[in-house]
Parts: structure tokens; sequence; C-alpha cells
């Protein structure tokens, strides 16, 4: 059994770091001598211009297509007539609800009945991209070190079939470590990160441009956020990332770092200071509830565990269900769409636990996507 331990202190960053090497020395790559291959995309916007004093430019692989066969590269796949949704039901704890059979489940798209036509559930490897803020504005003192400690806690808890990228972000998102098994490059990529240079986070750019490179990636996967959730300036808009976000579908487990902040400099906070905290909450919440995933705010350090616990169960343990849309259109539009727990009655389902006490439970799928267009 793995356990993630938490350290304070200022000799924080190198425990974890020597801590990750032992853990990877133990596991092993899977295939030490490959990296992954994400989507191939016209130009890097990670390449060029300035970077963090600490944080050099390396170059990506996420540009080069993938070598048939490698092992170490997660697969692509476009599904055009079958809507996969990934479903977890979750109880009040966060703890995955197993079991469920699937005559329960019902399929609304934009409030029309859809007709199951796959059904699974079980474990499965991941593919996480670990998306932190590197800005100077909000990660100083103990804020950052519990920035480092999420970024390790979480990366500790992945089991050697999962695949795992660590992207950076300031003024503009930078692949730290492409796809990969390989435990000693995600090692190395926290490992740069070090004291951050430049005081802007562009939230909004750094989740569409992480949106877009996995949205084609088959299987598991996610977007692991830790961040502030404040945005400076963006090229992109809220609006604007919300849609391309919500199209994408790729599920965002976000984790808020300003709660114990906020708590210490509650009487000193200013108006405007408390509504940036708080449209920074909302943000997150937003991207995460529209996507399928989770927000998370923890107030101390002793809640991170927990949380990675619920990141993991509603990753990895999953109701996989397909269905055929019946809306035919190819007009591009946006379908919404809405999983319920019904009864034989189509009443809504109770669940109770060994004790026979009604269990309260949530539905985490994503929001919806967009049909394709065609062009003529």
């Amino acid at each position: 059994m793995r356990r993630t331990v938490l350290l304070t202190g200022s000799f924080v960053a190198a425990i974890l770091i020597s801590a990750v090497a032992l853990k990877s020395q133990q596991d092993g790559p899977v295939n030490p001598g490959s990296e992954t291959v994400a989507k191939p995309r016209p130009t890097n916007p990670t390449s060029g211009g300035d970077a963090s004093p600490d944080l050099a430019p390396i170059p990506s692989k996420l540009n080069k297509k993938a070598a048939p066969g490698d092992a170490d590269t997660p697969n692509f796949k476009v599904q055009s007539n079958l809507v996969q949704i990934d479903v977890s039901v979750l109880d009040n704890r966060g703890n995955f609800i197993p079991n469920i059979p699937r005559g329960n489940f019902r399929i609304l798209e934009d409030d029309v009945p859809q007709q199951i036509k796959s059904f699974n559930m079980g474990e499965a490897p991941m593919t996480v991209a670990l998306l932190v803020e590197f800005s100077a504005k909000w990660q100083r003192g103990q804020t950052w070190y519990q920035t480092l400690q999420a970024a390790y806690g979480f990366a500790g808890t992945l089991k050697p079939q999962d695949y795992i990228a660590v992207i950076a972000y300031d003024m503009r998102p930078e692949i730290l470590s492409d796809f990969s098994q390989d435990r000693t490059k995600t090692q190395e990529a926290l490992g740069r990160l070090r004291i951050p240079g430049f005081s802007e986070s562009n939230l909004f750019d750094a989740l569409v441009d992480t949106e877009e490179r996995m949205k084609d990636i088959e299987g598991r996967k996610a977007i692991v956020l830790i961040a502030s959730g404040v945005d400076t300036f963006s090229k992109l808009t809220f609006d604007k990332a919300r849609r391309t976000i919500q199209e994408d579908g790729v599920p965002i487990y976000a984790i808020g770092l300003m709660q114990a902040l906020r708590i210490m400099n509650e009487t000193r906070m200013s108006g405007p200071q408390d509504l940036t905290f708080l449209q920074a909450d909302n943000q997150m919440k937003t991207f995460s509830k529209e996507t399928g995933g989770i927000a998370f705010f923890p107030r101390f350090e002793g809640e991170m565990p927990s949380i990675f616990q619920g990141i993991q169960q509603a990753l990895r343990n999953q109701y996989q269900i397909g269905y055929s849309p019946t809306n035919l259109a190819r007009d591009g539009k946006f379908r919404k769409i809405k999983i319920q727990l019904v009864n034989p009655q189509g009443d809504p389902l109770s669940i109770k636990d060994e004790k026979n006490k009604p269990i309260k439970y949530q539905i985490v799928a994503k929001a919806g996507y967009t049909a394709p267009r065609v062009v003529e």
C-alpha cells in the first residue's frame, strides 16, 4: 500500500525529491527509453519568448507523432457515431459507489432519453496532466511549499501503468515532462519548480492549451490543476475558455491553494481582494463541474491525502457508458447531457448502505459535447 506523506519546513522540496526518486527506483520505468506523444499541433506555444529564470525551456515531444507500436504511448481514437461518457457515482465522503446495474442509468441528451449501447465498470490506467501554477504573485512562503507538496503528493499516488505529464504556467504554459510512465522524468520535472520568476498567472490560456492537447486521448484521462484560480491577463476570456473546455470535455480536478492564506489574512483583506479570491474559486468550480471533475479547496495540509484519494476514486473507478445520439444533425452545436439514476418505475434511485440507511450521492460526468459540423 502506498502512503503519501506531507512534509513541512525549509527542506521540504529536497526531501520530497528524494522520496519520489526512491519510489521510481522501486517501481522501475516501464519503458525508460521512450516518451509518449499527445495530439500533434501545428505550432508549439510553449517555445520561444522569455522563460522564468529557474524554468529554462526544453524541447516538447507533444508536437511529434507517435511511432507505431510505441509501448509508452497512450492511444488516440475518434468515434463519430458513439458518445462515450465516464461517470462516477460518489457518496458524501467522496467514495466510489460500485455495482450499480446498467438498467438504473438513464441518459438524456437535450432532455431526450437515449438508449445505452455499451456499459462497463472497473479500474483502468489513467493519463493525467499535472498543471501547476508557477506564479510569484500568490506563491510565496508556505503557499509555495503547499504547491510543491500537492504536486509531489499526487504524483506519488499514481500506479506504474499510469501516464503523467507535468506542465507549469505563468505567462504561458510550459511542458516540463511529456506523458510517460517513467517516474524519473516526473521527478526531474517537479525538481525544476523552484522559485517563480514572474507574477502573471494566465490560467485560461494554460487550461485551454492542455485540454486541446488531451481531448483525443482514449481512456481515463484528466487534468489535475494545482493553482490559486486567479487569471491575470490571458488572451482568452473566461467565456471563450469555458466554451472550449466544455467542448473538449477533459475532466478537470482542481485543487485551490488560497484558503489557508485567506483565513490568515481575512481581517486585513480589502473588498476587492476578497472578490478576486471568490471569483477565482468560482472559476475553478465551474471548469471542474462542467467537465465532470471536482474542485477541492483545502484549508489545512492534512486534508491533502483525502483529496488525492477522492481524485483517485473518481478517476480510476468509473462507469463507462456509450450511446448513439438520436439527434444525427451535424450542426456543430453543443448538446447537453444529463445522467440520472432511476428505479424501474422511473423515480430517483435510492441507494442504501450496509445498515440500510439512505446514502446521499452525487453523479460526476461531463456536461455535454459538441456535435461534429459538416463543412459544405
